[in-house]
């Protein structure tokens, strides 16, 4: 998995959020579109693209894109 791919997939579970808004060093949780519904998309995009689970815990607990790639990266 490439940072560069996770970041252009994670942004694409935004709805209104513009694709160039977000690098790997985004706060995600800033973001006004973040909500629980888009936190879970992230979470079924980590078991359907890379075969990963992850909780609602584990991601709360990261605070950049980043973040959420090496979690999913290193699980």
């Amino acid at each position: 998995m490439e940072l560069n791919e996770f970041v252009a997939n994670f942004a694409e579970q935004f709805d209104d959020t513009d694709a160039s808004e977000i690098t790997a060093s985004t706060v995600f949780h800033d973001l006004d579109e973040w909500s629980s519904l888009v936190g879970m998309s992230v979470i079924a995009l980590a078991k359907t693209e890379y075969g990963k689970s992850i909780t609602g815990a584990e991601l709360k607990a990261c605070v950049t894109v980043e973040d959420v790639f090496n979690l999913i990266n290193n699980k």
